[in-house]
């Protein structure tokens, strides 16, 4: 009797797949099996062209707020940029 302790298909858990009972135990903690050095959502990672996951994403009424906060994606202001104080 042989034991294996590969399944025979990949199975799915958080999003990872996973080949092994190690692999499963990994993906529950929320931990990639393919980079388990790498820590709980990728936490350590090291390698610096992989970007950040955003802190907050907004959804639904919410989603537009992000664009209206962020100077860079508003036009320049045409009122209040110059000011007379010969008055």
């Amino acid at each position: 009797m042989s034991i294996s302790t590969d399944y025979p298909s990949p199975v799915t858990v958080n999003g990872y797949s996973c080949k092994n009972c190690t692999d499963v135990d990994n993906a529950k903690k929320h931990i990639d099996p393919a980079h388990p050095k790498d820590g709980p959502f990728g936490v350590n990672r090291t390698d610096s062209a992989a970007p950040a996951p955003p802190a907050v994403k907004f959804g639904g009424a919410l989603a537009g707020l992000i664009a209206s906060v962020d100077p860079a994606a508003q036009p320049a202001p045409t009122q209040g940029v110059r000011l007379d104080i010969s008055a």
